[in-house]
């Protein structure tokens, strides 16, 4: 397999032309259920397993299982305050350094999952509450310079739950 294919399993992330109500309730049905997969595709692997990276110069299983509830826990914080703030300037993280801390290396995956699947339960009562035009709203991103919609932001965050269990699952499968 090529790099790219390992970076991006699923491919990357492209908005559709068209953005409505059922694309709402498909990425929403997504980020739900995200925690349940995860735990399910790492429920029998070992500490050696989850020491494998998904690509050479990645992150290990570890690091990915641990990056989620990270990245997720800023979208949430993102989405309502794009929702309680007239297009706010969010916040960025490097989630290099965060993946790199040490228990984001070597600490227990049943406590990010844990934490992932009470966050998704919150993030997805709240997005079960906007209304279509809700996600017109949008955040500046100040590295990219650019405002963000809640539509394009949706749609991103659904991919990358996948796109990170394509990591797992894919090299689990080796």
């Amino acid at each position: 397999m090529d790099l790219e294919t390992l970076k991006y399993p699923i491919g990357q992330f492209t908005m559709p032309d068209r953005f409505d109500e059922k694309q709402a309730d498909i990425w929403i049905a997504e980020i739900e259920a995200l925690p349940v997969q995860i735990k399910h595709s790492t429920a029998h692997l070992s500490e050696e397993e989850l020491n494998q990276t998904y690509r050479p110069g990645g992150w290990t299983l570890k690091q990915v299982i641990h990056h989620l509830p990270d990245s997720h826990m800023n979208a949430y914080i993102r989405f309502k305050q794009a929702i309680t703030e007239d297009i706010p300037i969010i916040r960025p993280y490097y989630e290099e350094r965060w993946a790199e801390t040490e228990e984001a290396k070597n600490g227990d995956i049943k406590l990010s999952i844990d934490l992932l699947t009470g966050l998704h339960q919150r993030w997805v009562a709240f997005l079960k509450t906007l209304e279509l035009e809700d996600y017109q709203r949008k955040y500046v991103h100040p590295a990219q310079g650019i405002e963000l919609t809640l539509a394009n932001m949706l749609g991103m965050y659904a991919w990358h739950g996948k796109h990170h269990l394509a990591h797992l699952t894919n090299t689990i499968t080796k």
